[in-house]
């Protein structure tokens, strides 16, 4: 069935050009909800070679609703007009909108009087298919089947021919800024459309950019925060990993310490007692050993003797700090007694260490007279610690 508007009097004299305006229009359901439509070529409906060496088989080709409209005005009119999208009216809205363009539609009613003028004389002049092409996003429907009878009831054209200059709005709104209604010679069309364009195309022009820009801040935005979460997570698993060789490097160390030093007692013939070498400058510190009756080693021992006389299984790693800057690290056993670091101190024979105490920094700790029979474990030394040595 064909949909026929006839026109006034006037109209059928000359177009009805309703000025430059802009009045928006609410789109139905099932115009801006789309149809599942694909795109192709007309040469896939030709008919295949076994259909053309027995025509009985021939049969009249479904054409889809896409199409509709330009197969049947390439039957009448041939094959120069504008370049008129196959597909459905939301696709070609939203290929004017990525193209920064407006969409010119035509509504095609093939039964009314002054459609062939119209499509023979105005749509298929070359001034104007150059014109569209170059600026406009062209789409047509037949006026009384499919998309094209909906948008003919949605816009209620007076008349026909009836073109119209769209542009894309919020939500299921679409903004008709020019429409042109009855006969129209082809130089009258274009400068119509150059008018449109000049004053209400650039506006909405750049509501289109302003909503492509919002939406490229947007993803700029969002690509950002992946970044920098993916950066953030890869720092964890860097540090994670770091920790993790310290640690082991740290427990590596450890064990060939234990090695050497359980190899160094199975070659003594037997332990030497550091009560048996002890020479005490520090009354202080010699006091307190009696207490303890455990003596103090001599600071003429060197290290390297004191080191063969402690126990095997130190799993005890003490950072020594002194006054001058220098630093120590030896490893104890969790059960050695705090007089070990003491004695491990006047074994290096350092000068100025005479009188003296140790002191953690974090908690802060004395470690002095009072705790010389606490084990390092018991200390809050174990497994691993840093202590100063103040001097008195």
């Amino acid at each position: 069935m064909s949909l026929t508007i006839r026109g006034s009097a006037k109209a059928r004299d000359q177009p009805s050009c309703n000025g430059f305006f802009c009045r928006m229009v609410c789109l139905p359901k099932c115009i801006f909800g789309g149809f599942s439509r694909v795109m192709g070529r007309r040469n896939q409906y030709q008919p295949s070679e076994l259909q053309l060496q027995h025509p009985q088989l021939l049969h009249p080709p479904v054409v889809p609703e896409d199409w509709a409209f330009l197969v049947s005005f390439e039957q009448q009119y041939g094959t120069t007009h504008p370049f008129f999208y196959a597909c459905s009216f939301m696709q070609a809205l939203k290929i004017a909108e990525d193209e920064h363009k407006l969409m010119f539609m035509y509504l095609h009613s093939p039964e009314h009087p002054f459609t062939p003028s119209f499509c023979s004389r105005t749509l298929n002049s070359e001034l104007v298919v150059q014109f569209l092409d170059a600026n406009f996003v062209c789409w047509g429907a037949i006026a009384g089947r499919g998309e094209g009878l909906q948008m003919a009831a949605t816009l209620q054209p007076a008349s026909f021919p009836f073109c119209a200059v769209i542009a894309p709005a919020a939500g299921n709104n679409i903004a008709v800024l020019q429409q042109m209604e009855g006969p129209i010679d082809p130089a009258e069309l274009v400068e119509i459309l150059q008018r449109t364009m000049e004053e209400q195309g650039s506006a909405f022009g750049t509501t289109v950019r302003g909503r492509e820009e919002e939406h490229m801040r947007a993803r700029i935005k969002e690509e950002e925060r992946i970044k920098a979460r993916a950066k953030e997570q890869e720092k964890l698993r860097a540090d994670r990993q770091l920790r993790e060789e310290q640690d082991a490097a740290y427990f590596v160390a450890l064990q060939r310490d234990q090695e050497k030093e359980n190899l160094r007692n199975a070659r003594a013939q037997k332990p030497i007692e550091a009560s048996n070498q002890t020479n005490y400058h520090n009354p202080r510190q010699m006091h307190r050993e009696k207490q303890l009756g455990k003596p103090r080693q001599s600071s003429s021992v060197g290290e390297a003797q004191y080191k063969e006389t402690t126990t095997h299984g130190k799993d005890t790693q003490i950072l020594i700090r002194f006054p001058g800057g220098e630093r120590r690290e030896h490893n104890f056993s969790c059960t050695d007694k705090i007089l070990s670091i003491y004695r491990y101190i006047d074994s290096l024979g350092l000068p100025g260490i005479a009188n003296y105490r140790l002191i953690s920094s974090f908690p802060r700790r004395v470690y002095s007279f009072d705790q010389m029979g606490m084990t390092l474990k018991d200390a809050g030394l174990h497994p691993r610690a840093s202590l100063f040595v103040e001097l008195l």
